[in-house]
């Protein structure tokens, strides 16, 4: 005797082949089946947006944000046209949460090309206001793809912006790091100085990392400046052999 079953979600039916008669395996109404012999079968179903995965992957991106970027990736491989199409037809209508998100995701995955022109049209916005943070985090991206010239465009607009540039101690901080991990000394010194024109005092961890840094470079006369300059601002108090020690023993 040989019994066949078909099963979904919601119902269950057996079949006896020898009887050829179907029986109700879980109370529903009995489904009429054929009578063909030595025929095995078994349909499943489910919902398949249980096995959906999230299209965030972990990161803070909406579907509109998520096909702005893909739109933006087919149009920069074919013409300019069609990229300043998809940002005024898409990007341009989008919320500021979307718009900071697709930068960031952009500059994470180093494309850094339409980055900038997404950040052209952010600087475009009413509620946009520079900061040193995001200066930073465009300069990383353009420093990993040794777009120097680039950088040298972005830290002059930020100096340029520097009546109304957001600036805090740590930002200016990891982006000097950033600089210098790059060797890039001219660029690192130049934010060094905007650092103190717009009122953000260097504490003791910004002038331990250029002298480490400048040291480590054999910039030898200008980690000696930055050293005369630390002792203006606090004295005595600040040490800079045991951070080079340090430095030494990583």
């Amino acid at each position: 005797m040989e019994i066949w079953s078909i099963s979904c979600d919601r119902c269950r039916f057996g079949y006896n082949t020898q009887t050829r008669t179907p029986f109700n395996l879980t109370g529903f109404p009995l489904l009429e089946v054929g009578k063909k012999e030595k025929v095995k079968m078994q349909l499943t179903m489910r919902d398949r947006s249980k096995n959906r995965k999230p299209l965030q992957k972990g990161r803070d991106l909406s579907i509109e944000a998520i096909q702005t970027i893909q739109s933006l990736k087919r149009a920069y491989k074919s013409s300019a046209d069609n990229q300043q199409q998809v940002i005024d037809s898409k990007f341009s209508r989008l919320l500021k949460f979307d718009m900071m998100a697709i930068l960031r995701e952009l500059l994470r995955q180093d494309h850094c090309v339409l980055a900038l022109m997404v950040f052209e049209e952010i600087q475009k916005e009413h509620w946009y206001k520079p900061s040193v943070s995001l200066y930073g985090e465009i300069i990383s991206a353009l420093a990993r793809k040794g777009l120097h010239d680039n950088i040298n465009i972005i830290v002059h607009e930020m100096k340029a912006e520097k009546g109304r540039l957001e600036a805090k101690t740590e930002g200016f901080n990891l982006l000097l790091e950033s600089l210098m991990s790059y060797n890039l000394i001219e660029a690192a010194l130049d934010c060094f100085e905007l650092m103190k024109e717009v009122d953000c005092e260097p504490d003791r961890s910004t002038f331990k990392l250029l002298v480490a840094q400048l040291d480590s470079k054999g910039e030898t006369g200008l980690s000696e400046s930055i050293r005369k300059e630390a002792f203006r601002y606090y004295g005595d108090s600040i040490e800079f052999v045991n951070e080079q020690e340090e430095v030494t023993a990583c």
